[in-house]
């Protein structure tokens, strides 16, 4: 994984024992309080399901987590580093190579083939397009859709596109995982093997992974649950 440079590296604050830690977090979107006060910490190869009602906060706070927006308040540490004080070019660097997502819908490039998908955060990072394949194909098996390698989303069924977007937040190694309401849009069957399939992957890789839901049956496959409720956080 590709460490912070001296360039844009943020300064050490938090416990090197946490691998991601958000504290005190805190976010507002014009007069609607979507965080407040909000805490998570995630131990390297932790599956942690952080629940809530729609309109709690979790999806925000997994957004903080992540890099994507800045929290008003409060601070987030990535191995030890204030990820909020990298530039936007620093934190996209490190959602590229360290952080992997998973989306509801999946969000696949429509013009390209599944294995070109999968294939894409690697050649973001500088990959070359054969040895990109290569890993892409190798993930596609894994999750057990190498079928669909040459065919487009909009081909394949909602199961296997989930499971081709699972291999695209894997293939690059990621030490952590966001996976936002991953199974919302699947059926009981495909959102169960989907769930065995993302914690068996993140297992044998050592990813730790944040799983937003408001399904109690989804949460049951994290080691944890943490609550949002009212942009606040608490722990089971």
């Amino acid at each position: 994984m590709t460490a912070p440079t001296e360039a844009t590296a943020p300064t050490r604050t938090a416990p090197p024992s946490a691998l991601l830690s958000g504290t005190g977090l805190a976010k507002a979107f014009g007069p609607t309080t979507a965080l407040h006060d909000a805490s998570l910490s995630i131990e390297a190869g932790e599956l942690v399901a952080v629940m809530g009602a729609s309109g709690s906060g979790k999806s925000t706070l997994l957004h903080c987590l992540a890099g994507i927006v800045r929290p008003d308040t409060g601070s987030v540490s990535y191995r030890g580093s204030r990820l909020e004080q990298l530039t936007d070019a620093g934190r996209s660097a490190l959602r590229r190579s360290d952080f992997g997502f998973l989306f509801q819908f999946g969000q696949l490039v429509p013009e390209l083939t599944c294995l070109e998908n999968v294939a894409l955060p690697l050649r973001l990072n500088g990959l070359r397009r054969r040895p990109a394949e290569k890993l892409a194909r190798e993930w596609l098996e894994r999750l057990e859709v190498t079928g669909s390698a040459a065919q487009r989303p909009a081909a394949v069924s909602g199961g296997e596109g989930q499971r081709v977007a699972m291999a695209r937040a894997l293939v690059t190694g990621p030490r952590v995982v966001f996976a936002d309401e991953p199974t919302g849009a699947l059926d009981s069957l495909n959102g169960e093997r989907v769930l065995k399939l993302l914690r068996a992957a993140a297992r044998e890789s050592g990813a730790a992974v944040v799983l937003v839901t408001h399904e109690a049956r989804v949460a049951a496959y994290a080691d944890r649950e943490v609550v949002v409720r009212d942009g606040r956080t608490v722990t089971r």
